[in-house]
């Protein structure tokens, strides 16, 4: 039989794929009341934007990690937290939490594992200071503070964890980032491929039009191939696999393309972000040409995506919402667009090897540092230490423990990875966010919550205008109710 006669159509299979992604009207619905069916794809969903990608949280257990660990969560990120006691941190965190055990003054536990897919890290770590004698399990002493109790370090000195800690946490991100480029954000790492992402992929052929073509995306030597045969026959000519919709949008907003990381046969393929959760909507394409059996990278600019719908262009289509992306998509047709053939396409076999998925150009932080205000001031000349915080009055009492966080604040600075660096001011156990102030310059006292540094810290993972900043951060008292506009607040304040 020849590629031109008609070829039996399988309508178990085009069913089998509607049904996978839910195009069938009342699936969903469906699947929650038919036996053995309901949890087949249930959370198996990535969830889109600020959720792809792990999230790392050093000293997660403590009190601000703890409450930067929540609200993570609240926001539907994935977490991963870097303890050194694994039963405390499922008490304290609960089981939802990707845990990984190790210790940054010990840099031989933080492995590649514990950092493959992490886009960014929350540093929340420091050494442990408690009143001299000790203290209540509650912490009672400590919180009354200096003016009854004299403090001491307990348990690994300022220089270990302050510096050489977060020195040895910076080294260990650096060296997984630098396999993509600063300002990129992983969103299929399939060199360390998740069940979840494993999960997402299905295949969407030309089955659904009537065709045979068949194609299917196997995890394989650290990478997803998207492999398969293209038939013409029954007027078909394309095969592609597609994630379902996130469960909530990828926000793209503040970059400026996709890259791709791919190893291909000399076909030409198509890249498809979708902005509609329908089946059959609008898409947003571009096309790419591999070289065969050649790695390469291929970026995907966001202004030169064509509008298309069924692989016709779309000439008076809005420009594509970065923050509302719900799903990805890769195709090898038979056609360009608007009947236009591809002129790389040939029937038959075809393979394509992805590394991995990205968005590029852009300076959201990727290291965040929770250090303090202060950490210049010791030995500053003019210094009244009497109007000084305690910490600054008692660094050398406290083994210098701000000299030690200023140089890790360094070496941080010093890795060439965009990072924000937040300083506040004394940390309170007040509930709830309040008016806040930045400053630099490292000149201002007060208070903050705790609370108040957890969302700070979540907040900045999305804001390009937080990239290389350094800043003290206060509770404004004389403010009620806090909307913050945080793009104006970061704004404000000057680059490193």
């Amino acid at each position: 039989m020849t590629e031109k006669n008609r070829d039996s159509w399988d309508a178990g299979r085009f069913v089998r794929t509607l049904a996978y992604f839910d195009a069938i009207p009342g699936w969903s619905w469906l699947k929650q009341i038919l036996p053995g069916v309901a949890n087949d794809t249930k959370n198996n969903l990535l969830s889109g934007g600020k959720q792809v990608g792990a999230v790392l949280v050093a000293g997660a257990t403590g009190g601000v990690g703890k409450r930067v660990v929540q609200r993570l969560l609240d926001r539907g990120y994935q977490v991963r937290s870097l303890v050194r006691d694994k039963d405390k941190a499922r008490a304290i965190l609960g089981d939802n939490v990707e845990t990984f055990t190790g210790d940054i003054t010990q840099p031989e536990t933080l492995t590649p594992e514990m950092m493959a897919n992490v886009r960014a890290v929350i540093c929340c770590t420091a050494v442990r200071v408690q009143p001299v004698g000790g203290d209540t399990p509650d912490r009672e002493k400590y919180n009354q503070g200096v003016k009854f109790y004299q403090p001491e370090i307990v348990g690994d000195t300022p220089e270990r964890v302050e510096y050489l800690g977060v020195k040895n946490l910076v080294q260990a991100a650096t060296q997984y980032w630098n396999q993509h480029p600063s300002g990129e954000k992983i969103v299929f790492d399939f060199s360390q491929p998740t069940p979840q992402s494993q999960q997402i992929w299905g295949a969407v052929d030309d089955v659904v039009m009537g065709g045979v073509s068949q194609s299917e995306i196997r995890f394989v030597e650290g990478t997803a191939l998207f492999a398969g045969n293209i038939s013409t026959a029954n007027s078909g000519g394309f095969a592609s696999v597609r994630t379902k919709n996130f469960t909530s949008p990828l926000n793209l907003s503040s970059y400026e393309g996709v890259q791709l990381r791919v190893k291909g046969d000399g076909k030409r393929y198509k890249f498809f972000l979708r902005t509609e959760s329908s089946w059959d909507g609008m898409a947003y394409s571009y096309s790419f040409d591999t070289v065969a059996n050649e790695w390469i990278t291929v970026r995907v600019p966001f202004n030169e995506l064509t509008a298309v719908f069924r692989a016709k262009t779309v000439p008076d289509a809005p420009a594509i919402e970065l923050s509302k992306i719900c799903s990805l998509q890769l195709m090898l047709s038979k056609f360009e667009y608007n009947g236009e053939l591809n002129p790389h396409f040939s029937p038959g076999g075809f393979a394509l090897q992805v590394e991995s998925i990205g968005a590029y150009g852009s300076a959201t932080p990727q290291f965040i540092l929770v250090s303090s205000a202060g950490v210049t001031r010791p030995n500053r000349p003019g210094i009244n230490l009497e109007e000084e915080p305690p910490a600054v009055r008692l660094n050398d009492q406290l083994g210098g423990i701000l000299t030690w966080k200023w140089r890790g604040e360094e070496s941080v600075r010093a890795s060439g990875i965009p990072y924000t660096i937040i300083r506040p001011c004394a940390l309170t156990e007040e509930p709830g966010i309040q008016p806040l102030v930045f400053d630099q310059g490292d000149n201002i006292k007060g208070k903050v919550s705790r609370d108040s540094i957890a969302e700070l810290c979540v907040q900045v993972l999305e804001q390009p205008q937080a990239g290389n900043l350094t800043f003290e951060v206060k509770a404004d008292p004389n403010y009620g109710a806090f909307v913050a506009n945080w793009q104006n607040l970061l704004a404000q304040l000057k680059r490193d």
